[in-house]
């Protein structure tokens, strides 16, 4: 469906949207040229743009920086190679790091952009955060100490709700009535009700590739993309996430997925839409496309993993498979097309998308059990039995997932906050499940230009 003349505020709004993400000349009416053309055709570089270019070139240099402290910071990087040189060749302190990013966020604070159009002032805002966080990162691995709630508001822009446990077991009680009654806990229960539902190794593979292509479809439907986008899928083990996606630049990437533990029949699409279509793949190839190439800024050739970008990164990777698959279309598709493709019995599928649906809200019990967990409140222990017993998940899965809260720590409020934070925007916006072309429009917006978290509340 093509979007209306701008001639109604809602109308207008989706154009504006559009016109961000494409980083096209915005509706003036007419047809003269934009203002500032000179010509010979070209738009002479304001005094505005030179600040935030060259705090961007700083900004970039000082990720890089704090990469040669920490190995997991950079999370991609297709810049300048010269950069990365000098950053392995200098080795500047965190301390130094820590005080020009305060320096660069000082020059921020003085540059005036309330006459610039919306996208460069989104930038202006992107890049204050993104050096704040900085700033924070250099400083806790210079040894300052930070509670949970500090860690993740000075690093994401955002804290995950708290939730007692009660909130836990009013979820639990509607889950227990669903569930084939037996000996053992929930969880246990649970575990043996999943056994039918593990797809076999040596389908794997051919389960994941359909998810995938279906994934790509209909994104592509949606998202224009560079025709040489393409990602390669690598099974890996011993690993603390059950996949990530490694950007490489030039539209490609490589998943890697886990398989320590069995692959549930749920699982292959959930990654293939967050993963890749119209997750990590895609939001790293339209700021590559559209921030990096097009407007040439370069804050958006590198990734910082303990950012806030993430959080939004990580939401929208985690609300991209309903956008991809509305209402009931997952479930058609798993139980048409998945199920038997692994040797499943369809007739499966509606009992457990039903118990799946109220185990989402149990993932917040993980961001519960890592804040006392890394607060000092839990041991590692406490924290796998706390997770084991509300989130629903086995004892060696729960143990797993703190080995993930030991090396990432607060990052694990990305997946659920994040979640909430983007579809509250989109819905917000107007794109509700009854509305689900618009719900492409708003995400697409959304991986195209520069936000950050409390700028979509």
């Amino acid at each position: 469906m093509g979007i209306p003349g701008c001639s109604s505020f809602r109308s207008a709004f989706l154009c504006s949207l559009l016109i961000v993400s494409a980083g096209a000349v915005p509706c003036q009416g007419g047809t003269g040229e934009p203002k500032g053309r000179s010509s010979d055709g070209s738009v002479p570089e304001s005094s505005v743009a030179s600040s935030l270019n060259g705090i961007a070139e700083s900004y970039v240099k000082l990720a890089l920086a704090i990469g040669e402290h920490d190995s997991m910071y950079v999370d991609s990087y297709y810049g300048p190679a010269e950069w990365l040189a000098e950053a392995k060749q200098d080795k500047k302190p965190l301390a130094a790091i820590e005080k020009e990013a305060g320096l660069l966020i000082a020059e921020l604070d003085r540059l005036d952009v309330s006459g610039e159009e919306e996208i460069v002032r989104l930038r202006h805002v992107y890049l204050m955060k993104e050096l704040e966080s900085l700033a924070a990162r250099a400083a806790m691995l210079d040894g300052k100490k930070c509670t949970f709630d500090e860690e993740s508001q000075a690093l994401y822009d955002a804290v995950a709700p708290h939730f007692e446990e009660s909130h836990f077991k009013e979820v639990l009680a509607r889950i227990d009535s669903l569930v084939p009654s037996g000996e053992g806990s929930l969880a246990d229960r649970l575990e043996r009700f999943k056994k039918g539902l593990i797809i076999p190794k040596d389908r794997l593979d051919a389960v994941f590739s359909a998810a995938i292509a279906e994934a790509r479809t209909r994104t592509r439907r949606h998202i224009d993309l560079p025709v040489n986008e393409s990602f390669t899928v690598e099974y890996v083990t011993n690993k603390p996430w059950s996949a990530y996606n490694w950007y490489k630049g030039d539209n490609r990437s490589v998943i890697q997925v886990d398989t320590d533990f069995p692959t549930y029949i749920d699982s292959p699409l959930g990654l293939a839409c967050h993963e890749g279509y119209p997750g990590h793949h895609v939001q790293n190839v339209l700021f590559e496309q559209r921030l990096a190439k097009e407007r040439g800024w370069v804050e958006f050739t590198v990734n910082p993993l303990f950012a806030p970008n993430s959080l939004i990164n990580e939401g929208s990777a985690n609300f991209g498979v309903e956008v991809a698959f509305p209402g009931n279309e997952r479930l058609v598709f798993e139980r048409d097309v998945l199920f038997p493709m692994a040797g499943l019995d369809p007739a499966r599928a509606d009992a457990y998308y039903t118990i799946r649906t109220l185990l989402r809200e149990l993932n917040r019990a993980e961001d519960q059990a890592a804040r006392r967990y890394l607060d000092g409140e839990m041991t590692a222990e406490e924290a796998a039995q706390y997770i084991s017993a509300y989130a629903l998940m086995s004892v060696e899965r729960a143990r797993k997932l703190v080995t993930f809260i030991d090396r990432y720590r607060s990052y694990i409020i990305n997946y659920n906050v994040g979640y909430d934070l983007v579809k509250n925007y989109v819905e917000k916006l107007g794109g509700t499940p009854d509305h689900p072309e618009e719900r492409w429009i708003y995400l697409n917006a959304l991986l195209s230009s520069p936000r950050v978290p409390s700028g979509l509340k």
